[in-house]
């Protein structure tokens, strides 16, 4: 029998009649996307600086990575890792040799939660021990042990307790780092570049600190790149360029292009570990998301996109401390433009100007988390906006 919500031609209206209402949701619906536009439904052309949260590493409908979804759709849709497949393989082999060295093994999952999920259990469970260290102001997603060493998580948590001890460093404190890592912790975990926290990047001199005493005390070092890596920061992943090797790094949103995907890569000594039956996932590793990564960093590679995110970076640097940015504060395309009012009002400007930004924990960073085939005439398009967003305009 139709129901009402079936006459409805409004896709807003029809989720927020039957799904739970916990996103706020802009204004405009997508219709279709290239490279870094958006068409929506009513004829709009929108720059899309956002990247569905730092996920189109590639932009919209890359041939390349179209291609190796559709082929590999067409061949096998989905086996599941009670088999080997030459896919699954690739993908881990492509994603080895552009880790940092003696990071050499493997498992694939989802998402960048269960990716942390995971990373956190092998650390407790290679260890024995019971605690683990983060950085506030960190997000590391919303299952159970991500969310519990997310900064502030308490208010939105709702498990009952959380699965071990936590305890959170001040980011950036390099006297608490040193004080607080001991031989009782078992894995720090943190962001290079705090993704949530308005692509606030950590300095060298405490990543250094961190990697100094974990490796003094037997502490696992968990680098979260779910946000950061993929060449979102100018390299593969961001803590190559403060020159230090974590125990694990964690990957997911443009890992896979737009294709959900997830995985923990660590080394082998972590690896020796773990055996039959210690970790499991029913879709990680799937021939379409092993296809995707594996087309993504190919197209990466083959498209010298690390080398234009650091150019366009420099290019956002020089021109976009316009209007109502005071300073620009990340890495790579992984930016926060800090304004001089709440980021909620100069996102809502840009938009008018057809410009898609995102917004952060903090309430006066504006997020930039544009496809790394970001063009020069894009960035222009953005500073001259900003240049317009005079105060009595907003």
């Amino acid at each position: 029998m139709a129901t009402i919500n079936e006459f409805i031609d409004d896709p807003r209206v029809r989720e927020a009649a039957l799904t739970i209402p916990v996103y706020g949701q802009l204004p405009f619906v997508p219709e279709r996307a290239s490279g870094c536009d958006i068409f929506t439904r009513d004829g709009r052309r929108i720059l899309d600086l956002y990247g569905g949260h730092a996920v189109a590493a590639l932009g919209y409908g890359h041939p390349r990575l179209v291609q190796a979804i559709h082929e590999q759709s067409s061949k096998l849709l989905f086996q599941s890792n009670a088999v080997a497949l030459d896919v699954r393989a690739d993908a881990a082999e492509q994603l080895t040799r552009i880790s940092p060295p003696g990071l050499e093994r493997v498992f694939f999952v989802n998402s960048g939660a269960e990716a942390n999920e995971n990373a956190l259990r092998m650390a407790l469970m290679a260890t024995g021990r019971k605690k683990v260290l983060a950085i506030t102001h960190g997000f590391h997603g919303r299952t159970a042990a991500a969310a519990a060493v997310t900064w502030n998580s308490d208010k939105w948590y709702g498990f009952p307790e959380k699965p071990f001890d936590v305890d959170f460093i001040p980011r950036d404190d390099i006297a608490a780092a040193k004080s607080m890592i001991d031989d009782s912790i078992a894995a720090v975990i943190f962001e290079p570049v705090q993704g949530v926290a308005g692509a606030y990047d950590l300095t060298t001199d405490f990543i250094e600190t961190l990697r100094s005493a974990t490796s003094k005390n037997g502490v696992m070092l968990i680098a979260d790149e779910v946000q950061s890596g993929m060449g979102r920061c100018g390299q593969f992943f961001a803590v190559k360029a403060h020159g230090i090797t974590p125990d694990i790094i964690t990957s997911a949103k443009a890992l896979g292009g737009g294709i959900p995907c997830g995985a923990v890569i660590c080394t082998e000594s972590i690896s020796a570990n773990f055996g039959a039956g210690d970790l499991g996932t029913t879709f990680g590793g799937g021939p379409i998301a092993a296809a995707a990564i594996t087309a993504t960093i190919q197209g990466i590679l083959a498209e010298h996109l690390l080398a234009n995110v650091r150019a366009r970076e420099a290019q956002i640097r020089e021109e976009c401390v316009v209007g109502p940015v005071l300073k620009i504060q990340g890495m790579g395309l992984l930016l926060g433009l800090v304004c001089d009012r709440p980021a909620t009002e100069v996102r809502d400007a840009l938009l008018e100007h057809d410009i898609l930004t995102g917004t952060s924990a903090d309430p006066n960073v504006l997020r930039i988390l544009a496809p790394l085939v970001l063009q020069e005439s894009h960035v222009h398009h953005l500073a001259q906006a900003l240049s317009k967003l005079v105060p009595d305009t907003i």
